[in-house]
């Protein structure tokens, strides 16, 4: 698994600890710290590859936290039919990851990150996640010049 895919993994369940739980961030970040793992067996090189996909994923959701604001305003304008607050916990963060992505990693190509939020609403949500993931996410990319590249 690439460090940026399991840092997205890592940060959508951070952001849903702190959406759901209202646990604060540093409480949150401790938990995901690899340095603070002690109930796995570290493999040879596994030890940097989890603690850069962390710092990565911390980077993201203190990014998407930060802009939480603008980001739920793009998505309740794209969002027909669903109010913000009734949305799954977990579409509703993967939705937020995805959008602060699109906004300030201009490094990644949008459709790129739209695949990894398919992928993460695979894994982590319901059976019409990724549907409804999929479906947001192409319509905001259809509205919206987002900086960076699509491709």
């Amino acid at each position: 698994m690439s460090k940026r895919r399991r840092a997205r993994e890592m940060a959508v369940q951070m952001l849903f600890q702190s959406d759901l739980g209202g646990s604060p961030l540093p409480q949150i970040f401790n938990n995901f710290d690899p340095a603070n793992r002690v109930d796995e067996p570290r493999r040879r090189g596994a030890a940097g590859q989890d603690a850069a996909a962390y710092h990565y994923g911390r980077s993201l959701v203190t990014g998407t936290l930060e802009h939480r604001d603008e980001i739920d305003r793009l998505i309740r304008e794209q969002a027909e039919h669903w109010r913000l607050e009734r949305m799954p916990v977990v579409d509703r963060n993967i939705l937020r990851l995805a959008v602060y992505e699109f906004l300030y990693e201009t490094d990644v190509p949008k459709l790129v990150v739209l695949d990894e939020a398919i992928e993460l609403a695979k894994r982590f949500g319901s059976e019409q996640s990724s549907r409804f993931v999929n479906g947001l996410l192409d319509g905001l990319l259809k509205r919206h010049e987002f900086p960076g590249r699509m491709k």
